[in-house]
This record gives structure tokens, C-alpha cells and sequence, in this order.
């Protein structure tokens, strides 16, 4: 088994896609062609993007049926990444909000895959 790891995320644009991550998360893909986008999260997970026309066997799922999930220190970062990423024009599908599990806020990608940000109970 290899040391790394990675989330591939199946999109209609990759290159699209890849411009809407970089502007998201601050930085550049490590990796990006017409077809595919490789960025390195802070953790080390590697987040793909993959036009899922390529795909073989082709994906059944479509976005939004399940989360990527960035985890943040303290409620007011999840307020402040909240607020950078509405300035961004991301689309906030569910606004800061305090669940049984801490505080979170909810974004959509441009193909609807689920974005939390989110922060535990015992460390509010």
C-alpha cells in the first residue's frame, strides 16, 4: 500500500473546475491537462479533478450525494472561510450554523459536489 491518498471528484469541465479549486483554496493543481486536475490539500490528501467523460467505466454519481469534509480549528474560522468564500461568489448552500457536532456551513463546486466546513463541539 502507498503513503498517499487521494478524493477523485468527477466533473463535467476539468479545466473549469481546476480554475474554480485554485481560486477556493488559494493555490494552483499540481497537475492539471484538459482532462484532469491534481491539487494537494494542507492534510496531504490529494483532491483530482476528472472530466468524466474520460472515465472508464463510466460514473454513475452525480454531484452532491456526498461531502468533502475541511475541517478548521474554531468556530470563527469557520465564520471567516464562510465569508472568503461568499466573497468568492462560491455557492453557500447552507450558512453557519451550529449542529449537534459543531459549527458548519455548507458550499457547492460547480458540478454540486458538497463542501463542508466545519469545526467539533468540544473545541467551540
Amino acid at each position: 500500500m502507498t503513503a498517499s491518498n487521494s478524493i477523485l471528484l468527477y466533473v463535467t469541465d476539468a479545466p473549469a473546475s481546476a480554475r474554480f479549486y485554485a481560486k477556493l483554496l488559494g493555490k494552483e493543481p499540481v497537475e492539471a491537462s484538459e482532462t484532469f486536475a491534481m491539487f494537494i490539500l494542507p492534510s496531504g490528501l490529494g483532491l483530482g479533478l476528472w472530466g468524466k467523460a474520460g472515465v472508464e467505466p463510466a460514473p454513475a454519481a452525480t454531484g452532491g450525494g456526498s461531502e468533502i469534509g475541511f475541517k478548521v480549528a474554531a468556530t470563527d474560522m469557520v465564520d471567516a472561510t464562510h465569508a472568503d468564500w461568499q466573497a468568492k461568489g462560491v455557492n453557500i448552500v447552507m450558512v453557519p450554523t451550529d449542529l449537534d457536532f459543531g459549527r458548519s456551513f455548507v458550499a457547492a463546486d460547480p458540478d454540486g459536489h458538497r463542501l463542508r466546513v466545519y469545526t467539533m463541539a468540544e473545541e467551540i
